[in-house]
């Protein structure tokens, strides 16, 4: 037993109490010929001010062989097969809440915003809830339908739509728009075209409800393919039990949550629109700069990082010379003015900040000037790049690796040009030096699953997994820990923490 507190009592003589909130007791159990343990628990609970409660006896049967702890997922396919409908409804909701604040829904805050601000004035509070209600709905029955398939087939929809050439169409398509938040299509275009463009953008950025519901299905299968363990919890739930109704169910109510955000952005649009005249023109060319950040966004996952680094660096310069950074300030001009030029200079030198990382071979928008050579005076701790993973292709590749690592841990990562969240890792997590020092204890692999080919596909099915993020840990033995699985974006905190836990195993 842990150290405990010794108490004299005037009845029970000397009594060892424990008083902090978790209590964790290591129990030798001999399981050779076992299948199963019963463990009986037997205490009590008393209160500071002398009430005790009686004591209490817990049963616990225990299966061996099977790790009692469970990944995030593995819990969450666990409650999908033994909860109630309201409890899951209940929790998936919270779960998409929670999702919202990650990167695979923030690019489609401009999206509808730019849907809604395209309606002009003729926008009304109670139009803009109606547009956004059906872009969310869009979005959220394609990833109930898309993870139902996913579930059931095996074959990852949205990582099908990761294509270079559908990637480049829909990002060509948010230039489109963005062109005529700016206007230029009044711009010695042929009539011809120009009605064509026109309307195709008129009908996308919300002229129909049918565009709008056109752009959120799209949005869902191209935007924001996000996966995360809720999502994964699901999608084993409906490969396991083939229960396409349950599994379909919590997806979409978990899309609900992840729209509700969305619909608030959306009916803000509509409720705070200003009245036509300049101040009109500028909020739309701001949604049209935000609309050419998504597009360039969406490039990411298939165009070389310094080309990257030079569109945001165009971008900013280009937004800042019409913000007037450049221009002199007249005598009188309004405190609006100066704060707008000022937002301008920012963005200039940030700007100016990027084309020179570009040059120095950076690939980083966040920190654009790492690769040059800095003497640095402080002891502080400094990131370093992102760690070495050996690379490996298929199950074959795999299993080789894992033959000659040599009595030793090992990690393997799934990443993906495409996977937003896999480069979160690789910047933020992998990249920070203490965990860069904790995985001096494990071989690191690295499946480059971008192709998404067969032999990327026989991998997914060799561990059960829709497609990246996703880490799996091996022990000595190349046996899989799978109730250590990490899917989705983790900070360097946290999988510092997760890390230390594997290696105690």
């Amino acid at each position: 037993m842990p150290p405990s507190i010794l108490e004299k009592d005037p009845l029970f003589g000397d009594v060892h109490i424990y008083k902090q909130p978790l209590l964790e007791i290591t129990i030798p159990i001999k399981t050779e010929g076992l299948q199963a343990v019963t463990l009986s628990v037997n205490y009590q609970g008393c209160a500071t001010a002398g009430l005790c409660y009686p004591p209490t006896t817990k049963v616990v049967d225990l299966q061996l062989g099977k790790s009692s702890v469970m990944s995030e997922q593995d819990q969450l396919a666990h409650l999908l097969a033994n909860a109630n409908v309201l409890y899951i409804i209940m929790v998936f909701f919270g779960l998409g809440l929670l999702l919202s604040l990650t990167p695979c829904v923030f690019p489609m805050i401009p999206i509808l915003s730019s849907i809604i601000v395209g309606q002009g004035t003729q926008v009304t509070m109670a139009r803009a809830f109606i547009m956004s209600l059906v872009y969310v709905l869009a979005m959220a029955f394609t990833y109930a339908i898309a993870g139902v398939l996913t579930g059931l087939a095996g074959e990852n929809l949205q990582a099908a739509f990761q294509n270079p050439w559908i990637l480049a169409s829909f990002a060509l398509v948010f230039v489109v728009l963005s062109l005529s938040m700016f206007g230029f299509y009044e711009l010695q275009i042929p009539n011809a075209l120009q009605t064509k463009l026109t309307h195709f953008s008129n009908r996308q950025q919300g002229g129909t409800l049918i565009g709008v519901a056109i752009m959120g299905i799209l949005s869902a299968l191209i935007v924001g393919p996000c996966v995360a363990a809720p999502l994964v919890g699901a999608l084993m739930y409906i490969a396991q039990t083939g229960d396409a109704v349950l599994g379909g169910l919590a997806l979409f109510v978990m899309s609900l949550g992840m729209g509700i955000p969305l619909i608030i952005v959306g009916i803000s649009a509509g409720h705070f629109l200003p009245k036509a005249g300049g101040w009109m023109d500028s909020v739309k060319a701001v949604f049209g700069v935000m609309l050419l950040g998504v597009a360039i966004w969406m490039l990411e996952r298939v165009i070389p990082g310094q080309v990257i680094m030079l569109l945001w660096a165009t971008l900013l310069i280009v937004s800042a010379v019409y913000m007037g950074a450049l221009d002199k300030l007249s005598a009188g001009v309004s405190g609006w003015h100066k704060l707008w030029k000022g937002v301008g200079l920012i963005l200039l030198v940030y700007g100016v900040l990027l084309m020179i990382g570009a040059a120095s071979g950076n690939v980083n928008p966040l920190q654009p000037l790492h690769n040059l050579s800095v003497t640095h005076t402080s002891s502080a701790p400094v990131s370093k790049p992102a760690a070495e993973f050996k690379p490996i292709k298929g199950v074959s590749g795999l299993e080789r690796e894992l033959a000659a690592a040599q009595n030793k841990r090992v990690i393997l990562d799934f990443y993906a040009d495409w996977c937003i969240s896999c480069k979160e890792m690789e910047h933020f997590t992998f990249g920070d030096a203490r965990v860069q020092e904790a995985f001096a204890d494990f071989v690191l692999l690295q499946a480059d699953v971008t192709p998404n080919d067969d032999q990327d596909k026989a991998l997914y099915k060799r561990f059960g997994i829709f497609g990246p993020p996703a880490i799996m840990f091996f022990d000595k033995n190349g046996q899989e820990q799978g109730a250590y699985r990490v899917v989705g974006f983790m900070s360097a905190d946290d999988f510092l923490q997760h890390l230390r836990m594997v290696i105690q195993q």
